[in-house]
């Protein structure tokens, strides 16, 4: 654990919360966070998913819930970012995105995706 106050949950956290996934509940204290920081291609990969697994109200429910968060959008810098993060750990566009966005906020990265394991401020719960 670091001594970073900032958060971001991995598009898999969100939907194993919303979707009611086996590991849900260990999301719920990260996503209860005021401060919690979401990338928008978060937004699109959950609501995607939600809204074609579980219909409009889990999509709604996760909408609702993501927007009274700090919406963090896709800019140059993470783009830039992101682009390299890519290439020297091959981590999958989105992934990619997402883990440049919690690096630029400083923020520790929460997730249920094997992808990032062993990476630095990244807990996986």
């Amino acid at each position: 654990m670091t001594d970073s106050d900032l958060f971001v949950v991995d598009s898999s956290g969100w939907v194993e919360f919303f979707g009611a996934g086996p590991k849900g509940l260990e999301f719920a204290p990260y996503l209860e966070r005021e401060d919690l920081l979401v990338p928008t291609v978060v937004v699109y990969e959950v609501l995607k998913k939600l809204t074609r697994d579980g219909g409009k109200t889990e999509a709604d429910r996760f909408v609702s819930h993501a927007f009274r968060r700090v919406v963090v959008p896709l800019d140059r810098t993470i783009a830039v970012s992101a682009a390299a993060v890519s290439l020297d750990l091959k981590l999958a566009m989105a992934d990619a995105i997402i883990y440049a966005t919690a690096q630029a906020y400083h923020a520790q990265l929460i997730t249920a995706d094997s992808a990032f394991r062993g990476l630095p401020s990244v807990i996986i719960p």
